[in-house]
This record gives structure tokens, C-alpha cells and sequence, in this order.
């Protein structure tokens, strides 16, 4: 009796898994061929290169101040010499709240990016859950995430109808 329960249970498993719709897209695909996504990411780009700069120029003038400190130490009274590390201290200071500021966890750049980016991101969630919805499908992998699919068959991949769906050309 209890064999005929387990085999029956195995069966039934069984059966459900067949049943079940699945497909995959790839994300970083759908986004790359979305131009507003470039666009954006160009930006985010573009404004991170430029604080990137900014740090450099500020390092580049605290390795300076160092510099001419070191050279002049010798030579400095006590309370110059304190004044000068102190410059030197509110500096490095200033830099790592710049640094902070601009890409920091809740910084200008994470804001930028969920400025500019997590629309585009909803859009093809939205899309993406349509299709599972309209389609039947009980689930859709991310190719885009690492995950362990080791082969998927390019039929299953939905990543061109997502961007016909969204407007976007397939070639």
C-alpha cells in the first residue's frame, strides 16, 4: 500500500511538472536594444566619468599640499605646521564626503540611475509579466541574471517578442 501511495505521488509530481509553461528572456538583450536605455546609461556614464575627474583633481591637490608639507616641514614653527595638517586632514575630508555624496549608496549617482533607469526596468517587468500572463506561462528564467540554465533551446526565448511588444525594433 505504501509503494502504490509513493508511486502515486511520484506520478502525480510528475504530470504537474509536464503541465507547467516555462520560457526565458534576456534582460540585458531587451535593454541594449532599447535606445532610451542607452541613452541613459550614457549619461549615467558621462556624469560618473565627471566626478571621477573631479576625485582625481582632488587627489591630485592633497598629494600636492602632502608634497610641499613634507618638503617644509623641517623649516615650519609648530603651530604653521599644525595649521598645514589640518588643511591637509579637511581636505582629504572633503573628498571622501564628495566621494560619499556622488556615489555613495543613497548618492547622486544611485539617484540618478533610479531616476533614469528603473522606469525603463518597469517597463520591461511590466512587458515581461503580461507575456507570462497572456502566454500561460508559469515561469520565465532571466538568461541576463547568472542563472544555472546551462541550455536553453532559442525557442523558449521571449527577449524579441518583449521588445516587439515594447515598440522596439528586432532586425
Amino acid at each position: 500500500m505504501k509503494k502504490i501511495a509513493i508511486f502515486l505521488i511520484a506520478t502525480t509530481i510528475s504530470l504537474v511538472s509536464f503541465a507547467q509553461k516555462y520560457a526565458y528572456v534576456d534582460t540585458k538583450y531587451i535593454l541594449e536594444n532599447i535606445p532610451e536605455y542607452i541613452q541613459a546609461q550614457k549619461s549615467l556614464d558621462d556624469l560618473s566619468e565627471k566626478w571621477e575627474d573631479e576625485i582625481k583633481a582632488k587627489q591630485a591637490n592633497i598629494q600636492k599640499k602632502f608634497q610641499q608639507y613634507q618638503a617644509e616641514e623641517l623649516l615650519l614653527p609648530a603651530e604653521m605646521k599644525k595649521k598645514k595638517q589640518e588643511e591637509i586632514f579637511n581636505l582629504e575630508d572633503d573628498l571622501a564626503k564628495f566621494q560619499q555624496t556622488k556615489f555613495g549608496v543613497e548618492g547622486e549617482l544611485f539617484q540618478k540611475r533610479k531616476e533614469l533607469i528603473e522606469p525603463i526596468q518597469n517597463k520591461v517587468y511590466s512587458a515581461i509579466k503580461e507575456l507570462a500572463s497572456v502566454g500561460g506561462y508559469d515561469f520565465i528564467f532571466d538568461k541576463a541574471n547568472q542563472t544555472n540554465i546551462l541550455y536553453a533551446s532559442s525557442k523558449l526565448d521571449k527577449s524579441k517578442r518583449i521588445l516587439k511588444n515594447l515598440g522596439y525594433d528586432t532586425k
